[in-house]
């Protein structure tokens, strides 16, 4: 049974559609705009997130010029050459064909920040966890991922690059944390299973072995 302000059976079926089949997209991209009123709905979403102290510290910073990207793209380049020369032998001949960004394809990039100091220098609910701001932003990310899907459009976090280059190129203040780097457009299909499992690159591991019950390492049903 359902409480009083549940969902019905189709709206549920819709948002466990959305978390099943969300992907990090990295090459699918088409080069259609994304209309300004759908990019404001995906950024509502975001802006609805969870965020402890309801301080909400994220900021989101839209690039959509070429040059811009370009600079991005060529830090990219750079930090993923370094990766791949953390990984050996066949890992990393399986790394250097993995397509792990799609910064120039994609019709919008889209930094979401992070300001520490919103809310001021105590923050309910942050009192004891720093990071909780941090993590706020992480859901604000995970909500405009969700609705992407939900309107057909896909999404990529790009992680491969460097902090300070990111920061020159956008001219963020010192105070801003950069959390996510996302690419953002419609596609031409979404993959059925996350790209780097197709691969090869590693499986989705079982639920039932992440499970614990009271105490770290007791399974559920154990003495």
């Amino acid at each position: 049974m359902s409480g009083g302000d549940g969902f019905s059976q189709a709206e549920r079926d819709a948002l466990y559609r959305a978390i099943f089949t969300r992907r990090d997209v990295r090459g699918q991209f088409r080069p259609d705009p994304v209309p300004e009123d759908l990019l404001r709905r995906l950024l509502l979403a975001a802006h609805h997130a969870p965020s402890v102290g309801f301080m909400q510290p994220w900021n989101f910073v839209l690039i959509t010029d070429p040059a811009v990207k370009d600079r991005i793209h060529a830090d990219f380049l750079k930090a993923n050459d370094e990766a791949a020369a953390l990984f050996t032998g066949e890992r990393q001949a399986l790394y250097s064909r993995l397509k792990l960004e799609g910064i120039k394809d994609a019709p919008v990039n889209l930094l979401i920040t992070c300001d520490r100091g919103r809310g001021g220098p105590v923050v309910l609910g942050r009192t004891h966890n720093p990071a909780m701001d941090l993590y706020s932003c992480a859901c604000a990310v995970q909500n405009l991922w969700l609705a992407a899907r939900a309107e057909g459009v896909g999404v990529g976090w790009v992680s491969i690059l460097h902090e300070q280059a990111l920061r020159d190129a956008l001219g963020l203040p010192e105070e801003i944390v950069p959390v996510a780097y996302l690419c953002i457009g419609y596609v031409t299909h979404f993959l059925d299973q996350p790209e780097l499992e197709k691969a090869g690159w590693r499986n989705r591991l079982p639920l039932e072995e992440l499970v614990f019950r009271d105490q770290w390492g007791r399974k559920a049903g154990q003495d």
